[in-house]
């Protein structure tokens, strides 16, 4: 039964519309109307390996996907930018009926299954089944409320139970980040020991207890610093905590939580699948601008030359960065309008051809997307959390630790994407050119902080709502900032709220509005504090 969240209400109701339907031909028999009660589709009870298959290529092709992630997170960060339908890019498409589905369908898919994993787990008793279940339900709804601050949570997956609800209360974001640390807590303990339940149905460790215990602790850590300018207590209390756990953090490549894609025309990488048909991204000027202050090799991988080598008008929508001989890397201006980004179709770099399939409406490409790994939690970001951490004695480490942790979080970046050894040993000792850019050689204090974050803002290309939300935190890079066409002056700080919801569940989504703050794109939401941060001193006209 579909019973998880108040989007029951309405498949509830599309059951019932069918059915009616379904009456005028089948008259009073019975059995055909038991019959029509079952979903051939929906088998009742379905094994829980099964169904946590499914459920980690759902959630995770949805966050790191064509829709939140590439058509609405990449550009808010200014990782990509919009060519030909910029929209999005304007944040025009962030209205309520566009992001709707982005808050519906986690609930009535994925949540629901995990939900089932978790309690068939429990129920027999085998932590290597409901542990990795609890972290990546916690994965999940680390995104949601970031996205929107309160949401519901606790009765959102519980409506057939005793007591249950199918117009659940939203949740304060506080307090759901409260019961994620308990969760996870409580999944890493378990793993300690554990068997290998899910094996090979398990898309993103072959059910490894040893390491999902690892992303249990590195995403523990990572919630922790996302709280650190409005519960610095809290923060470093369960940043300690996670970093001291059995298992650690993951610092190294080998214990990358990342999903590879069979590639096999169900289940292919969700960028992939969008450049079939699609070739409306574009890699963003800002990030062409830091890699040419730099030298970054990860410029090959992340884009690809453009088309044609010429200037279009204006040129101040590009960025250009040569390498070689024409034609160059191109980075286009963010938030434009469809006329004025149009013409700059051929002159601007797509994103790096290891994220296309090989034949594309458009053209064809080398590249092997379909089955191009999407990166859950990476040894880079791992290192990073060290890193600050160090820089600001939080978690029980001294800044004598952070120019290592910074470096390796660098290291660990480049090798993650395939740059040559001595490329990334060359990057690392590149000066740049102050004071707008920093350079990569560790500088330490509020310099070493904001080097921290511009390298994890690189390092988490194609994590665009992670990179959104600790741009929030950092307000760096300070580059980051709206496009000439935005309809807003300061980059989005959460989504709107469902119009389902308002439609099915009215009383508690106002209730929420209350609490929170106005149901707009620039309220923030509890965890945001932005001016609180050591480096809002550094902040662009992007940042509140």
């Amino acid at each position: 039964m579909e019973t998880y969240t108040t989007m029951t209400r309405t498949r509830k109701l599309l059951v019932v519309g069918a059915g009616l339907l379904a009456l005028s031909t089948a008259a009073c028999n019975n059995d055909k109307l038991t019959e029509l009660n079952k979903n051939p589709n929906s088998p009742e009870d379905v094994p829980a390996n099964t169904l946590f298959t499914f459920a980690a290529q759902t959630t995770v092709g949805r966050f790191l996907g064509a829709g939140y992630g590439m058509r609405a997170t990449e550009f808010l960060v200014n990782h990509l930018a919009e060519v030909q339908y910029p929209d999005e890019d304007a944040y025009i498409r962030l209205d309520q009926g566009s992001t709707t589905g982005y808050f519906d369908t986690p609930y009535i898919r994925e949540l629901e299954d995990f939900y089932k994993v978790i309690k068939k787990g429990r129920d027999s008793n085998d932590p290597g089944m409901w542990a990795p279940a609890e972290i990546m339900k916690a994965w999940a709804f680390s995104y949601i409320t970031n996205s929107w601050g309160d949401v519901p949570y606790f009765e959102a997956l519980v409506a057939d139970s005793v007591g249950g609800t199918l117009n659940p209360t939203y949740d304060t974001q506080q307090a759901i980040y409260t019961d994620l640390f308990a969760k996870l807590t409580e999944a890493s303990t378990a793993l300690s020991g554990a068997a290998n339940s899910l094996g090979s149905s398990d898309p993103i460790y072959g059910g490894s207890p040893a390491q999902w215990q690892k992303f249990a602790n590195s995403l523990r850590a990572r919630l922790a610093l996302l709280i650190v300018n409005r519960d610095a207590a809290t923060a470093n209390v369960q940043l300690t905590a996670a970093l001291t756990a059995p298992g650690g953090i993951i610092t190294s490549n080998a214990d990358n939580a990342e999903l590879h894609w069979p590639g096999d025309g169900l289940y292919n990488n969700p960028w992939a699948y969008n450049f079939v048909g699609r070739d409306d991204h574009r890699v963003s000027r800002r990030l062409i601008e830091q890699f040419a202050n730099t030298s970054d090799p990860r410029v090959f991988v992340y884009a690809q030359p453009a088309q044609a080598d010429t200037n279009p008008t204006p040129a101040q929508a590009i960025t250009k960065y040569c390498t070689g001989a024409p034609p160059c890397y191109v980075g286009l201006q963010n938030g434009m309008t469809q006329s004025t980004a149009g013409p700059f179709v051929p002159y601007t770099s797509r994103p790096g051809e290891v994220f296309y399939p090989a034949v594309t409406a458009y053209g064809n490409f080398a590249g092997t997307g379909v089955s191009f790994p999407s990166f859950v939690f990476t040894a880079a970001e791992g290192n990073f959390i060290l890193a600050e951490a160090s820089e600001r004695s939080l978690g029980g480490r001294t800044p004598a630790t952070a120019a290592a942790a910074y470096n390796a979080g660098i290291q660990a970046s480049m090798d993650q994407w395939g740059v040559a050894p001595a490329a990334a040993t060359a990057y690392l000792s590149n000066p740049g050119a102050p004071p707008t850019y920093l350079g990569v050689p560790y500088l330490a204090g509020l310099n070493g902080l904001v080097q921290i974050a511009t390298q994890k803002w690189i390092a988490l290309y194609t994590d665009g709502g992670t990179a959104w939300f600790e741009w929030r935190r950092t307000c760096i890079p300070s580059t980051v900032v709206p496009g000439p066409a935005a309809i807003l002056s300061t980059v989005p700080r959460r989504f709107f709220y469902s119009s389902t919801e308002y439609l099915t569940n009215r009383i508690n989504v106002d209730e929420a509005v209350t609490r929170q703050g106005d149901d707009e794109l620039t309220t923030l939401v509890w965890v945001d504090n932005p001016s609180a941060a050591p480096t809002y001193a550094r902040k662009g006209a992007g940042c509140p």
